[in-house]
């Protein structure tokens, strides 16, 4: 059975502003971030990343005591949906998100692209992605 991808919203910006986010289409058929996701991102997202509200609050709201409100929202979705992946960047969501039984990538996901040949060479897009302020750890994935 295939993975439910969710998201939070530093990966959607990262590559949006270095006009790559056709690269989790072309890994995923379909992305689902929270209502938080969407209004941190700011702008409409491709019809191909869909909106999903959160079943209960409770789980957002304690980890919201912890995260941002995007972050929090998309920990909880993942919690709710049985065979999700949560791509998530920031070091401290990660962290409060590796405590849960459930696959979590980050930035990481540039290393599958490359390793399904959508992208040749990481360097461009690891240089742009620090030009556009994001930082990428050695141990990121």
């Amino acid at each position: 059975m295939d993975k439910i991808i969710i998201s939070d919203t530093s990966c959607l910006i990262a590559l949006t502003r270095i006009n790559q986010l056709h690269i989790l289409k072309s890994l995923f058929d379909e992305i689902f971030i929270t209502e938080e996701v969407q209004d941190e991102f700011g702008t409409p997202l491709p019809d191909w990343i869909r909106t999903k509200n959160l079943i209960n609050n409770a789980q957002k709201l304690e980890l919201e005591k912890l995260l941002d409100s995007g972050e929090a929202s998309a920990i909880a979705l993942a919690l709710e949906i049985e065979n999700s992946l949560l791509i998530i960047d920031e070091l401290k969501g990660r962290k409060i998100a590796s405590q849960y039984d459930f696959p979590i990538i980050a930035l990481g996901i540039l290393l599958l692209a490359k390793k399904e040949n959508l992208i040749v060479d990481l360097n461009p897009i690891i240089q742009e992605l620090s030009a556009c302020g994001f930082r990428i750890s050695k141990k990121s994935g």
